[in-house]
């Protein structure tokens, strides 16, 4: 089972050797930042589970780090104590507004801090069946999506979206690139719901390079081609200058040929329940697979829409 991950964030090392000795002693998996640049680079590249972040420090201050996780779509889940001077009203206001979970005075009594942390950890556990890359729902929640809205009698359209070519880019640049692609798809994805969806519109990652957005009817369409339009815009900045420019990779394909491959795209198969009866969730998924698999057939970033109507007796 994966540890725990702890990210420590303090200029004083005495104050750092202190939390790792008593966190590593819990079982915590620690690692650590001496400032609020390094903090942030660590963040994004070592996805702690929750961050111990002194309100005074260097370069960037606690309080704007813990600013700018809240503010990252990927990172407003991403659990942040903050350690305040003794006293310092203000520094206590200034990270909570920042968007701090908690708070500890230094200095502290080291089982009132682990005490702080497993209220906290438990209080985020409906986050802990979410995919750890992205944040964003899993499996059992996005069953539980479609079963509701298959309850409800309601239309509905259901987006399953897959990237294109992702194990040969893998292959080629490596799984700390592959993990950036990722999570760009899901900023993309969660900001297009969220400027051209609805209020209950939900946003899934299925694992790996899949995902799944549930919407309307209406709006299906529109954010399928805004999410593809986004995602074109993003692509260029994840290959080298001579793949960008010879719009392919040399990477060995599925069966293992090395051969020119096309730059990722997205296949997004769209499913609604328009003009069928949809009874069960297992149907969603088999049509949307269906779907998908046509849209990969073609070439490019493209989304297909079943207009199929039902059969007649």
């Amino acid at each position: 089972m994966r540890k725990v991950r702890m990210l420590i964030v303090d200029d004083d090392p005495d104050i750092r050797d202190v939390l790792n000795i008593t966190l590593s002693a819990e079982g915590y998996e620690v690692i650590e930042a001496s400032d609020g640049e390094e903090a942030l680079k660590l963040v994004n590249e070592k996805s702690p589970n929750m961050v111990i972040l002194d309100y005074m420090m260097p370069k960037i201050d606690g309080r704007e780090v813990c600013r700018r996780i809240k503010s990252d779509i990927l990172l407003a889940h991403l659990p942040v104590l903050m350690l305040t001077g003794k006293g310092e009203v203000a520094d206590k206001v200034g990270g909570i507004e920042a968007g701090a979970d908690d708070y500890v005075v230094k200095p502290f009594e080291p089982q009132e801090l682990l005490a702080r942390i497993k209220m906290i950890l438990r209080r985020t556990e409906r986050d802990l069946e979410a995919n750890p890359l992205t944040r964003l729902p899993g499996n059992i929640a996005i069953l539980n999506e479609l079963q509701a809205r298959i309850d409800s009698g309601a239309y509905f359209a259901v987006c399953y979206i897959d990237l294109d070519k992702f194990k040969s880019y893998n292959d080629k640049y490596g799984f700390e690139h592959g993990d950036s692609v990722i999570k760009e798809t899901a900023r993309i994805l969660i900001k297009t719901v969220k400027g051209f969806g609805e209020k209950l519109d939900f946003v899934g990652h299925i694992g790996g390079d899949d995902f799944v957005v549930i919407t309307t009817c209406e709006n299906c369409e529109k954010i399928s081609q805004k999410i593809i339009d986004d995602f074109n815009t993003s692509l260029p900045k994840f290959y080298t200058d001579k793949d960008r420019h010879a719009g392919f990779i040399i990477a060995p394909n599925r069966q293992g040929v090395t051969q020119k491959i096309p730059l990722l795209s997205l296949s997004i198969g769209i499913v609604t329940n328009q003009n069928q009866k949809i009874t069960h969730v297992a149907q969603v998924g088999e049509i949307g697979a269906e779907l998908k698999s046509y849209a990969k057939s073609l070439d490019g970033s493209k989304y297909v829409k079943d207009k199929r109507q039902p059969k007649q007796a």
